[in-house]
């Protein structure tokens, strides 16, 4: 449909059957093989190539990020190892020093075994990112070899909020490709294809599905020859979602406007609410960040770049068993990890290996969701006094 129309309309009507009395919702397909002819080509004999059902939801993310292709695949994780794999052996990859955990560990695993060389950045600071940029693109240049520059703002779990127009400009002028996680922001916030990005990739898992029940991830770009490489990988390497899955999905996009609207909200509120609880001695809390905080670092910068803070805020209790212990005494908020659910979630994020040493201990990262904002509210409340008592 037309890309003038508002996203809060496109996440309705986009990927809809266009043929006269076809059903409203697109059909489910159940399929792993395709009937031919020998005397007819057809286009697609296997469902690993892709099957119909995956065409709506394809469009639909297309849409929404303003892009011209969209790919689905299993899992964000899979998705992200699509785009990894265009660096080629011997490249520069740089990334934020925080990030989605899994993409991190998988960076770092394939950098060990010498595939590129890997460069971390505090996304938040652009004059680092810039020299970073500049100097590997140089290197890049001398050496006949590539880099990739890759973008997450918000990041996970730390919330920093990077300059994504400057830097996806320098990238682009130096030659150095780029990609973007959107996952945090959703194409509702913040859309990185518009500032030149060359891939934005979401793990549809979060907020785009949005109810915590299908493992799936995307690709979205402008660019026809990336995406057939992407798709390519898809194929070769068997990272296809299911159709119910997809279903699911789909299903799943069409409240992101009313989901996240209200989950932001309440994480406004919380937010809010919480920073006034800092330096009461008889609370554990010590920090609160979200970028819609006059005091959050890039504050400015997400008001300016955002169109929204999003639905995710991080609290610092005073120590690791504090923290779990805040954990234990919830009752409305569900300790678990993932995010971007109908349900708010609550996770000390140091209890993964994975995670970065910069990361404190006692941070419980909050995945807010849709219930009343004050039940959300008491119970935390309740839990960090329950912990400080014991």
């Amino acid at each position: 449909m037309p890309m003038t129309h508002h996203r809060r309309t496109r996440i309705v009507a986009a990927g809809r059957p266009h043929e006269p009395n076809s059903p409203v919702n697109p059909a489910v397909d159940f399929t792993s093989t395709f009937t031919y002819r020998p005397s007819v080509e057809y286009p697609q004999v296997y469902a690993r190539e892709g099957i119909p059902s995956f065409e709506p939801l394809e469009e639909l993310l297309a849409e929404l990020e303003d892009g011209a292709h969209g790919l689905l695949f299993s899992s964000g994780q899979s998705a992200i190892s699509a785009m990894l794999s265009q660096l080629p052996l011997g490249g520069h990859l740089i990334i934020p020093q925080h990030a989605y955990m899994g993409f991190a560990s998988m960076a770092q695993h394939m950098a060990d075994k010498g595939l590129f060389t890997l460069h971390r950045v505090n996304i938040a600071d652009t004059e680092q990112v810039l020299a970073t940029v500049r100097k590997v693109a140089a290197d890049a240049h001398a050496a006949t070899t590539k880099a990739t520059l890759w973008i997450e703002s918000p990041t996970n779990p730390m919330l920093e909020v990077a300059d994504v127009p400057v830097l996806l400009a320098e990238a682009k002028a130096l030659g150095v490709t780029t990609a973007v996680d959107n996952t945090f922001a959703t194409p509702l916030r913040q859309n990185p294809l518009h500032h030149g990005a060359d891939v934005v990739i979401h793990s549809v898992t979060k907020f785009l599905s949005g109810h915590s029940d299908v493992i799936m991830g995307a690709a979205v770009t402008n660019d026809a020859e990336l995406n057939a490489e992407l798709r390519a990988h898809r194929n070769l390497h068997g990272t296809i979602p299911g159709p119910m899955e997809v279903f699911l999905a789909l299903r799943g996009v069409r409240t992101l406007a009313v989901r996240l609207d209200a989950a932001e909200r309440n994480a406004g509120y919380l937010a809010s609410r919480l920073s006034e609880l800092l330096g009461e001695d008889s609370l554990p809390l010590v920090a609160v960040s979200y970028p819609g905080l006059p005091d959050h670092p890039q504050f400015d910068r997400a008001t300016q770049l955002l169109r929204g803070f999003g639905a995710i805020i991080t609290v610092e209790m005073t120590s690791k068993q504090t923290a779990d212990a805040v954990l234990e005494n919830m009752e409305v908020w569900t300790p678990a990890t993932s995010l971007g659910g109908v349900e708010s979630l609550a996770e000390r994020r140091r209890r993964h290996p994975g995670e970065p040493e910069t990361v404190p201990e006692g941070l419980i990262r909050l995945s807010v969701g849709i219930e009343d904002p004050e039940d959300l509210y008491t119970d935390l409340l309740h839990a960090m006094r329950s912990a400080a008592e014991n």
